[in-house]
C-alpha cells in the first residue's frame, strides 16, 4: 500500500469523515483487521480564515513538503476550498496532490451530467480554481449561485456547518437553492464545502448530489492501494 498524506483541519469535523472514510474502505478491500498507513496533519482553520492568499500557499507547501519527509507518496488536501493551492504547490512537490476537482470529473462524466451546480465558499466560487479545473479538463458548464446567495452560502458555511452547526434552516435554504439552479440548467449538485455531506443526504431529496468528500476518499483509496 502507497503511504498518504493527509492535510486537514478545514474543517476538523469534515476530516474526521475523511479519516474515517478512508480507513473503513480500505479495510473492505485488505480485511477489516488491518488499516492503511496514514500521516495527517491537521492545521487550525483560522488559517483559512485569514484570507491570506499567501500565507495559505506557503504553509501548505510547507505543510506537504514535511509529509514528503516522513514518508508520505501523494497529498490528500481534506477540503475543497484549500484546492487553491493546488496550482502553487503542485510543482513544487515530487508527488501528487489527489485533486478533488478529478473525482468530480470522472462521476460526472461517468453519469452523463453535463451542468454542475456549485455550491461553495465564496472562495471556491470566486477565484474559480474548481470550476476552471472541471472546464479545463471535462465537457462540463457549471452553474453558480447568484452574487446574493455566494454570499448566504458562504456565511452557512463559515458561521454554522464548519462550526459543527447542521441546522434545519440551513438545510432548507439549500434546499431551496437547489431548485433556483435546476431551473437554470443544473442537472447535478456539487457539494463543494466538505461538510455539505453532512448536512444533505442523497436519500433526503430527488437531487443528484456530487459528494466531494465521498469521492475524495474514494481517489484516496484507489491510490493508497494501487500498488
Amino acid at each position: 500500500m502507497k503511504k498518504l498524506g493527509l492535510i486537514g483541519g478545514t474543517s476538523y469535523h469534515s476530516t474526521i469523515d475523511y479519516y474515517r472514510m478512508i480507513n473503513e474502505k480500505v479495510g473492505e478491500e485488505i480485511g477489516k483487521d488491518q488499516n492503511p498507513v496514514l500521516l495527517l496533519h491537521s492545521l487550525n482553520i483560522a488559517l483559512m480564515r485569514s484570507g491570506d492568499a499567501e500565507k495559505i500557499k506557503n504553509e501548505y507547501l510547507k505543510i506537504s513538503k514535511e509529509l514528503i519527509s516522513i514518508g508520505a507518496e501523494g497529498i490528500l488536501i481534506c477540503a475543497n476550498t484549500p484546492h487553491m493551492v493546488y496550482d502553487f504547490v503542485q510543482p513544487k512537490i515530487e508527488v501528487p496532490i489527489l485533486h478533488i476537482g478529478k473525482a468530480i470529473g470522472d462521476y460526472a462524466i461517468k453519469n452523463n451530467f453535463n451542468n454542475l451546480a456549485l455550491f461553495g465558499t465564496k472562495p471556491t466560487v470566486k477565484k474559480k480554481f474548481l470550476e476552471n479545473y472541471l472546464k479545463d479538463n471535462y465537457p462540463l458548464e457549471i452553474t453558480l449561485p447568484d452574487e446574493e446567495n455566494i454570499d448566504k452560502v458562504h456565511h452557512y458555511i463559515s458561521k454554522e456547518l464548519t462550526q459543527g452547526v447542521f441546522s434545519k434552516e440551513a438545510k432548507s435554504y439549500f434546499l431551496e437553492q437547489m431548485k433556483v439552479l435546476q431551473a437554470k440548467g443544473a442537472d447535478a449538485m456539487i457539494l463543494g464545502c466538505t461538510e455539505l455531506p453532512m448536512l444533505i443526504k442523497q436519500d433526503e431529496t430527488d437531487f443528484k448530489l456530487i459528494d466531494t468528500t465521498g469521492l475524495h476518499v474514494d481517489l484516496a483509496v484507489d491510490f493508497i492501494l494501487d500498488d
